[in-house]
C-alpha cells in the first residue's frame, strides 16, 4: 500500500501450564514465558505502531500481596522498550543475588511480570488520543479477585455510547474516547454480578454470554480475570482474526498464524483458528475449553488480512497473495496488446511483492504458451539459433521503484513539502527505453491516491516509459471501515473522490443530494443503520469508468504519459481469498449494523464539510 494506512492491533496470549520450574530445568530459562511473549508480540510488530503492552497474572499468591501486573509504553520502538525494562529489573536482582535465575521461586516473587499467564497487545489506535493512558491491556482492580481484570484486543466498536446507557455507566471524559473501555466496563459489570452469586469462582462463559451479544463491531479480546481464569474471544462473524496453539507445556494465542509457527516452531495443521463467536477459555489450573459464546453468523473475516494487513510468512496468505495478482495477468496482457517484449513489470511497495510474482507467473503461462506454438509452427525450419532466441525469450522484470526509508518529509509548508514528498521513493534510471516500453507497476491497494499522485507517478515519469499502467491486487476501496482499521473519512477514498468527480462531470449531481437527504430521514428516525445508502452513488458508474477516472486523478497535470488504473474484481477476490469474505471496503456490505450507520455517517459528514471520523 503506497498510502500510508498503519496496520490494525495484534493480540498476543501465553498461558504456562507448568511450574515456573519446569521451564527452567526443561527449557533452561525460568523467563521462558517472557521470551516467548516478547518473540509473539515481535513477530507481529506490523500490527501496530502507536504503542505496546502487557500484563501478567501470577498463580496461587499468598493471600494480601499482588498477584496482576500491568506494563505500558508508547516509546517508537514500544515493544523493545517493554522487555528492555523488564530486563533491567532482572539486572538489578542479579546485582544482589547473581545466581537468582536459579530460583524460580524467588524470581517470581521478587519480579512482577515473573507470571504464569500473560497477555501482550500492539495498539494501533482508531479511537481515543494516541498516548500511553489508551494503550492496551486496561485493567481493574479489586480487593476481591474474581473482580480484577485485564482486557486487551485487537477490535472496534461503534455503539460505545450505547453500552455505557446498557450498564447505568455516564462515562467520564477518558472512557468516552475508548471504546475498550466501554468494553471493559461492560464485561467487568457482569463479572461483578457473577461474582456474587458465585465468590471467587465467577462462570466466565456465563459473564461472556451475557456481555458480547451488545457488542458491535469486529473483535478479537484476550482477558485476565484474578481469580486465574483467562480467555480469548471473537466476534460472531470472524471479522478480526484469532489463532491458537495447545500442548502439555503452554496455551498460545495470537492475531497471526505465522507468528505462532515461528514462535514455538509448530506446524501449519497444529496451529488452529478460533470460530466466529466462540472463546477459548483457560481456567485456574490450566484446563482448557472451546466455547461457543455467541450464535456464530455468516462468516465475514476481513479480506485486507489476506491482502495487506497480515504479514506474507503465512503460507496460506502467501498463496492467495500469489493468486490475486495471477488474476489480474489476463486483463493486463489485454491493455498491453499482448507487447511482452516492450512492457517492463515491477511492484510499489514491498507488501505488493508477493502480488507481483502472481502477476509475472501468469505473464510467463502465457509467454511459454507462445514459445511452444511459435516453435511447432516452424515445423523442419528449425536452427539452433533460432531455438535459442526463443527459449530465452524471459519477461522483463526491474527493480523500478525504492522507497527511501530514512527521508522524513518535516517541512508542512505545502509547496515545498510536496517538493520534498516527490522523492519518498527512488527510481532506478537506465531500466525503461524512453518512449518504447509500457511500465506496469502493481500495489496491494490503492486507497487515497495521494502517494502516487505526489510522488510514484511523478518520479516513473522521469523514466520516460510510452505508458504507465498502475495494478491494484485489491479491488476499489469506496466505504470506510469500522471495524479496527482507520479508514472512516469518505473524502479519503480515491474512488468516492472519482465518483463524485463523475456525477458532476454527468451532470447528475442531484444523487448527492438525494442520497443525504434519504441519510438525514434514516437519521431522524433512528433508522441510520437499516441500509447503506452510500452504495447508490455508484450505481449510474461501471468500475471501468471508475477507475479511468481515478488515473486522470492520480496523474499530475504537468505529466503527460498516458497512465491507466486497473482493479482487481470482486468475483477475483472471493476466489483468491475464499475463507475471508469481509468485503465491506469494496461493496459496502456490512457485516454488522453499525457498520451501515458508519458510513451513511460518514458521508453525511463530508456534504456538511465535517473532516472527522464516522463513529
Amino acid at each position: 500500500m503506497s498510502d500510508e494506512i498503519k496496520h490494525e492491533c495484534g493480540l498476543a496470549y501465553i498461558r504456562l501450564r507448568k511450574p515456573l520450574s519446569y521451564y527452567l530445568q526443561k527449557r533452561g530459562s525460568v523467563t521462558y514465558g517472557l521470551n516467548k511473549l516478547y518473540l509473539l508480540m515481535e513477530k507481529q510488530h506490523n500490527r501496530g505502531q502507536d504503542g505496546a503492552g502487557l500484563a501478567t497474572l501470577k498463580l496461587n499468591i499468598e493471600p494480601g500481596n499482588p498477584f496482576l501486573y500491568r506494563l505500558r509504553s508508547n516509546a517508537q520502538q514500544p515493544i523493545a522498550d517493554l522487555f528492555y525494562k523488564i530486563g533491567l529489573e532482572i539486572q538489578e536482582l542479579e546485582k544482589f543475588q547473581p545466581d537468582i535465575a536459579k530460583h524460580p521461586g524467588l524470581m517470581k516473587g521478587h519480579l512482577p511480570f515473573m507470571g504464569e499467564i500473560l497477555l501482550g497487545h500492539l495498539r494501533y489506535g482508531t479511537q481515543g488520543k494516541n498516548n500511553l493512558d489508551f494503550c492496551h491491556p486496561f485493567i481493574k482492580r479489586n480487593l476481591i479477585p474474581g473482580k480484577n481484570l485485564a482486557l486487551a484486543g485487537n477490535f472496534n466498536l461503534v455503539n460505545t455510547d450505547e453500552l455505557f446507557e446498557k450498564i447505568n455507566l455516564d462515562p467520564a471524559p477518558f472512557e468516552k474516547q475508548s471504546d475498550l473501555a466501554a468494553m471493559m466496563e461492560v464485561i467487568h459489570h457482569f463479572l461483578s454480578n457473577e461474582e456474587s452469586i458465585n465468590p471467587n469462582n465467577p462462570n466466565i462463559v456465563d459473564v461472556l454470554k451475557k456481555a458480547v451479544p451488545l457488542f458491535d463491531g469486529g473483535f478479537t479480546v484476550g482477558g485476565l480475570v484474578g481469580n486465574g481464569h483467562s480467555f480469548i474471544l471473537r466476534d460472531a462473524h470472524g471479522i478480526r482474526p484469532a489463532y491458537y496453539y495447545i500442548d502439555d507445556e503452554v496455551i498460545v494465542a495470537a492475531s497471526e498464524r505465522a507468528a505462532i509457527r515461528t514462535t514455538f516452531n509448530v506446524g501449519e495443521n497444529e496451529v488452529l483458528e478460533l470460530m466466529p463467536g466462540q472463546a477459548l477459555l483457560v481456567d485456574d489450573e490450566g484446563n482448557y475449553k472451546i466455547e461457543q459464546i455467541i450464535e456464530p453468523k455468516e462468516r465475514r473475516a476481513c479480506s485486507f488480512e489476506r491482502i495487506y494487513f497480515s504479514r506474507g510468512s503465512d503460507e496460506k496468505i502467501y498463496r492467495e497473495r500469489i493468486a490475486l495478482g495471477n488474476h489480474l495477468s489476463k486483463i493486463v496482457l489485454e491493455r498491453i496488446e499482448k507487447d511482452l517484449k516492450n512492457t517492463i513489470f515491477s511492484y510499489i511497495p514491498n507488501t505488493a511483492e508477493v502480488a507481483f510474482y502472481g502477476l509475472v507467473k501468469g505473464m510467463e503461462t502465457y509467454l511459454n504458451k507462445i514459445k511452444v506454438e511459435r516453435i511447432l509452427s516452424w515445423g523442419t525450419d528449425v536452427t539452433e539459433e533460432k531455438l535459442e532466441a526463443m527459449i530465452n525469450r524471459k519477461i522483463r522484470q526491474e527493480k523500478i521503484a525504492i522507497k527511501d526509508v530514512k527521508l522524513r518529509t518535516f517541512i508542512t509548508e505545502d509547496t515545498n513539502r510536496n517538493e520534498m514528498v516527490q522523492h519518498v521513493y527512488d527510481i532506478t534510471y537506465g531500466t525503461v527505453r524512453k518512449d518504447e516500453d509500457t511500465l506496469v507497476i502493481i500495489d496491494d491497494s490503492i486507497v487515497r491516491g495521494t502517494t502516487l499522485k505526489e510522488s510514484i507517478i511523478r518520479m516513473l515519469s522521469r523514466l520516460g516509459p510510452k505508458k504507465i499502467i498502475v495494478v491494484s491486487s485489491a479491488p476499489q476501496i469506496r466505504y470506510p471501515d469500522c471495524y479496527g482499521i482507520d479508514m472512516s473519512k469518505m473524502n479519503d477514498f480515491i474512488a468516492f473522490r472519482a465518483v463524485i468527480a463523475l456525477l458532476n462531470e454527468k451532470g447528475i449531481t442531484n444523487v448527492i443530494d438525494q442520497t443525504y437527504q434519504k441519510i438525514i430521514a434514516l437519521e431522524a428516525s433512528n433508522e441510520l443503520h437499516t441500509e447503506n445508502v452510500v452504495r447508490q452513488l455508484y450505481k449510474p458508474f461501471t468500475p471501468e469508468e471508475i477507475s479511468d477516472k481515478i488515473a486522470q486523478l492520480i496523474t499530475p497535470e504537468d505529466i503527460k504519459i498516458p497512465v491507466e488504473v486497473i482493479y482487481q474484481t470482486i468475483e477475483a477476490l472471493h476466489d483468491c481469498c475464499p475463507t475471508n469474505t469481509g468485503d465491506w471496503y469494496f461493496t459496502g456490505n456490512y457485516p454488522t449494523p453499525g457498520g451501515n450507520k458508519v458510513c451513511n455517517k460518514a458521508f453525511k459528514n463530508y456534504v456538511e464539510g465535517k473532516n472527522v471520523r464516522g463513529y
